[in-house]
């Protein structure tokens, strides 16, 4: 298995699995149910080693690190700048990556579904056997195949400037070595540091690497809504499943981002209890003390004003360790779990400012139908890719695609062709891309011949010189209204990105027009570059 010379290593002794023989008796193939549940769990229970004492000073989290950020509103708006290099970066890799990835049904979510959707639970039981749990698959990733100097590899041909996998997900199963956790991917399944064997290698490539973090979700992430019995409220996994908590009958909206994702007629739980809050504080501090992340992402669940004061902590014990260190990071959060200090994230494109703004933000999205492994995962291809992160840096923000890894470490063929067209259109566009602002003006349509108003160009600035990515195949010329000697004063020079020759042009007070010459096969998404004088 490739990695790291003296990063420790071992296969886990997976869980048999047995198909069942076709056989008339009723009671055969119930006695054969029976023995498969007992080495399903037995083997899963040679796997949980003991639990690990949490121990926190006083009941709480470290305290903050001196520094010039306190934990207030105020403090983090006057200490606070977005780094650089995320201005500069454009896109970025996310990856939903654990436990759930063997699984590889219904979604991220999976843990959750298979307590409370029927449909799952019974596929659930025909794949791992009847009366398991989500504990029990926690043997079968292994990610045998898992490579962090070949993945490193093709996330730089990809182009992505920064690289954040999932630290651990809403299950509460850590992919990284932890002190704080026995369910960690150190002491159980591939037992190895994953987190930490992908941080040196993409940093090695040099790459931004960050971490993404939602504990926060575990609080009341997995409770069942079937009938029967589980093993959630069993108090030697309530350190795994999350505190045992028994919903009251109280209707709330339903959560998740897809509709696959729904579950219908929500349950309200308690809030996180104080205990529960110290102990995801210290999680995150373990991460940023270990891994010194350039971005942390999380999930923050519940946007209520009531979980500030722990959250502020998180971002002063962050950017504090990050003035030690000497290195520019930053937060990234969704909708309004940050009123200051933390990049805005937007999941999926669908949810992206539709206009222009002020502020630097980022989407994360899918390259598939799921941010977690699936089988039959539905890609978007490289076009659709190429197309909304183009539309986000026009208009000052930045894509982080999510790929979906598999259970043995593998990233699909599939996926990776994506990743490699991306690469290839930003090794001749990139200079468009990265390093560049949103301009004045994000975008131009034109009128068809049909009479209907269509995107034609969308904009980007670096330095004295403008770009205008072409969102349609144009004929011989094509005519930028936008770039008229009264908005951008004279053009010294037009190039199309990929071609050596300079282009002829003409430009006036209604605007630039670039004649194409005749052996030019001009593509959507093409880049022009016009160097001002």
């Amino acid at each position: 298995m490739a990695g790291f010379p003296g990063v420790r290593c071992l296969e886990a002794s997976g869980t048999v699995i047995l198909k069942p023989l076709q056989m008339k008796s009723e009671r055969i193939l119930l006695a054969f149910s029976l023995a498969l549940l007992s080495v399903s769990s037995i083997n899963a229970q040679q796997e949980i080693p003991p639990r690990k004492t949490i121990e926190l000073k006083d009941g709480k989290a470290d305290p903050i690190p001196p520094g010039p950020f306190q934990p207030s509103w105020e403090s983090i708006r006057q200490n606070y700048k977005v780094p650089m290099w995320f201005l500069d970066a454009k896109f970025g890799i996310f990856m939903h990556w654990g436990v759930y990835s063997v699984a590889a049904t219904a979604s991220e979510w999976y843990p959750r579904h298979m307590y409370s959707n029927a449909g799952v639970r019974k596929t659930h039981e025909e794949k791992f056997g009847v009366g398991t749990g989500y504990k029990d698959i926690v043997p079968l990733f292994k990610a045998e195949k898992f490579d962090p100097v070949e993945w490193a590899d093709l996330l730089v041909k990809s182009g992505a400037k920064y690289v954040i996998p999932t630290a651990e997900h809403h299950d509460g199963f850590a992919m990284y070595d932890s002190k704080l956790t026995r369910w960690d991917a150190m002491d159980m399944g591939p037992h190895r540091d994953l987190i930490g064997d992908l941080c040196k290698a993409v940093r090695a490539r040099g790459l931004k690497f960050g971490v993404s973090n939602h504990r926060m979700e575990n609080w009341d992430f997995m409770y069942p809504r079937l009938s029967g019995p589980n093993d959630l409220y069993d108090p030697a996994y309530a350190d795994f499943y999350g505190p045992p908590q028994k919903p009251d009958s109280t209707k709330v909206s339903s959560m998740g981002p897809n509709a696959e994702d729904v579950m219908e007629g929500e349950v309200k739980v308690a809030p996180q209890s104080q205990a529960f809050l110290e102990e995801w504080l210290a999680r995150c501090q373990e991460i940023i003390d270990k891994y010194q992340p350039d971005m942390l992402w999380f999930d923050n669940g519940v946007n209520s004003r009531s979980l500030d004061s722990i959250k502020l902590r998180l971002a002063a014990y962050y950017y504090n360790r990050a003035v030690e260190w000497g290195k520019p990071v930053s937060l990234s959060t969704k909708s309004k779990a940050y009123l200051e200090g933390s990049i805005k994230d937007f999941e999926r494109q669908g949810r992206a400012p539709g206009q222009l703004t002020d502020y630097p933000w980022q989407v994360d999205e899918p390259i598939g139908n799921k941010f977690g492994y699936i089988e039959g995962l539905q890609l978007q291809n490289s076009a659709s890719v190429i197309r909304k992160l183009v539309t986000n840096i026009s208009r000052n923000g930045n894509l982080m695609l999510n790929i979906s890894p598999k259970g043995d470490g593998t990233i699909p063929d599939d996926q990776r062709k994506v990743l490699l067209e991306v690469g290839a259109w930003l090794k001749v566009n990139g200079d468009g891309v990265y390093g560049t602002r949103a301009w004045t003006k994000d975008a131009e349509s034109i009128t068809n011949a049909d009479g209907k108003s269509v995107l034609a160009y969308r904009f980007t600035k670096k330095g004295d010189n403008l770009y205008a990515f072409l969102m349609i195949a144009p004929e011989k010329s094509a005519t930028i209204q936008s770039f008229s000697t009264e908005s951008i004063g004279q053009v010294k020079e037009l190039r199309l990105l990929g071609y050596d020759k300079k282009l002829t042009f003409k430009q006036s007070a209604n605007g630039l027009t670039v004649q194409f010459p005749d052996e030019m096969k001009i593509e959507a998404i093409s880049t022009l570059k016009v160097v001002l004088k």
